[in-house]
């Protein structure tokens, strides 16, 4: 397809895109990125667009490529099959069961459900997420994983399996977390700035009520005062940040 035809076609796909994007990684920025980058890809690999699949097909491909590969760069491609044939081995004992009236009243309510949804490796979060909530076809979603339509609808099914069992656990997490102020994510939102300095100190006071009570975030809290300071003394203990007098001059000289 001519780059010029394509472009025209492109705009009426981007809220689909942008809503997939968005459920797939729970964060607008990064979401925002998703889309830019499959548009930009679509549009330097127009001549591959050839009409065998749906333009929404093609371009829903180009993002779950790209969101996979991130997901391989953050190490979660690995663990994914660990964790389905975890969740799957659950659900073949007769007496594992969850809380229906639990489940369902999580299911309700968007921000649970996208927490719970989070949890899902990409691979299985994007068969849910394409299946019921952007109604396409198991073809069409084999199509955009390019896998197998036995694969497909395997990732279907463990995938629904995951997010019953983790919309179930929500409620065990929020037990955990009962009397703690802010979510997970708002407080771990604002760790770079309590590092910093640069926090309100009424909301610095409610980042450490949460710190003092939440069994997950201390050590990640841990991890990044740990890696800062060690980033603050790298200059210390690198040679090569001596510089030699003789580039000094000549750079001086340079900037002359």
């Amino acid at each position: 397809m001519d780059v010029t035809d394509l472009g025209d076609r492109l705009v009426p796909e981007m809220p689909g895109l942008l809503r997939y994007a968005r459920s797939l990684t729970s964060d607008s920025g990064r979401a925002e990125d998703l889309v830019q980058e499959t548009l930009t890809r679509a549009l330097h690999s127009a001549e591959q667009f050839r009409g065998e699949a749906s333009l929404a097909t093609w371009l829903h491909r180009i993002l779950h490529n790209l969101a996979v590969d991130a997901a391989r760069r953050d190490r979660e491609v690995p663990a994914q099959d660990v964790v389905a044939e975890e969740v799957e081995r659950r659900w073949r004992q007769d007496a594992y069961t969850v809380d229906a009236v639990e489940v369902t009243a999580r299911a309700e309510t968007r921000t649970s459900l996208l927490e719970a949804m989070a949890h899902l490796p990409v691979i299985y979060r994007s068969a849910v997420l394409l299946h019921d909530a952007e109604a396409l076809t198991m073809a069409q979603i084999a199509a955009v994983q390019g896998v197998s339509l036995p694969a497909a609808k395997q990732r279907l099914r463990r995938g629904r399996m995951m997010l019953v069992s983790e919309l179930a656990r929500g409620h065990e997490r929020r037990e955990a977390l009962k009397g703690v102020p802010l979510r997970c994510w708002e407080a771990r939102k604002q760790v770079s700035d309590y590092i910093d300095g640069e926090l309100d100190p009424q909301v610095a006071r409610r980042v450490e009520m949460h710190l003092e009570k939440c069994p997950t975030c201390p050590p990640l809290y841990a991890a990044i005062v740990a890696t800062t300071d060690g980033l603050h003394d790298l200059t210390g203990r690198d040679p090569d940040t001596v510089i030699p007098p003789a580039l000094v001059e000549r750079l001086a000289r340079n900037i002359d």
